[in-house]
């Protein structure tokens, strides 16, 4: 039986599909690389995730804002695809994104857990306090590195951090504000060690700070729904205390998020601050 030309053709191009797929590699980011950075005091190693605007190569002389992230393995691949079409569309303006990862031969919560936290609380298992080392190995090793090796503008850097990462943020915050423009601080774990972060906050000496806040978190994270700790009040309070600081030059802007949880406030905390930053 002869097939009419139309099914021959379907038929060709459903087998073209079928032969394409099994040589189709595993998905990647586009225009990202991965580098090796060591942090030159404690000898570990970090991995960075760089991904490149769509725009980086055919502008050689364009200069781009930098967005930071820890957590990297989670908060990357979020970010960049959060991104994509706001960026692609010219309604958000470009920037090159760097996720920090964890230090290589460190399980990721060990790792963050030392490196996040801004005290030593002994009544942790693991590591803690060790933020003020990280931060300086992001100042003096990774941001160098980006602006040695990228095209970037040194006056437009981005903090995101989420959970102990957004408390690692509001320590930058505190003790060199300046480190970054903005600040993107997700369901920040401002209860760790009996709320050290306030007590921080209090000897800080806060002074000359210019830059954009912005805080989220989720409506369920309290003691009343889903929570083991009040965040959502401890992020009301730690935003209460920035408006006091009567700052002319700090922007600051608090988002409960409705519906959301500890698990899922993160992508619209990362989306809806790089556009209250970023929007055109």
């Amino acid at each position: 039986m002869k097939l009419p030309i139309y099914t021959l053709s379907l038929l060709l191009i459903f087998t073209l599909n079928l032969s394409m797929a099994s040589e189709t590699t595993s998905f990647q980011i586009p225009r990202s690389e991965v580098v090796e950075i060591k942090d030159p005091k404690s000898q570990r190693i970090y991995p960075l995730f760089i991904k490149l605007p769509k725009s980086y190569v055919r502008n050689d002389n364009k200069t781009y804002p930098v967005i930071y992230l820890t957590d990297a393995w989670y908060s990357f691949q979020v970010v960049s695809g959060a991104t994509r079409y706001p960026m692609n569309a010219n309604k958000m303006k470009e920037a090159i994104i760097v996720g920090i990862s964890y230090a290589k031969g460190s399980r990721g919560d060990s790792s963050r857990v030392r490196d996040y936290t801004p005290s030593h609380n002994k009544a942790w298992k693991q590591q803690t306090g060790g933020a003020q080392q990280h931060m300086e190995f992001i100042e003096n090793s990774v941001i160098k590195y980006m602006e040695k090796n990228y095209r970037t503008d040194p006056s437009d850097r981005t903090f995101i951090g989420n959970s102990l990462g957004g408390l690692f943020g509001t320590y930058i915050l505190l003790t060199k504000p300046a480190l970054f423009k903005n600040y993107i601080l997700g369901s920040p774990s401002y209860w760790f060690d009996n709320r050290f972060i306030f007590r921080l906050e209090k000897r800080a000496g806060i002074k000359n700070i210019n830059a954009n806040v912005f805080i989220a978190i989720g409506e369920r994270e309290s003691k009343a729904l889903e929570s083991s700790y009040e965040m959502v009040n401890d992020a009301k309070t730690f935003y209460k205390k920035m408006l006091a600081w009567q700052q002319p030059k700090l922007k600051a802007k608090i988002l409960i998020i409705p519906e959301a949880n500890h698990q899922t406030a993160f992508p619209t905390t990362a989306i809806q601050g790089l556009h209250w930053v970023y929007s055109k």
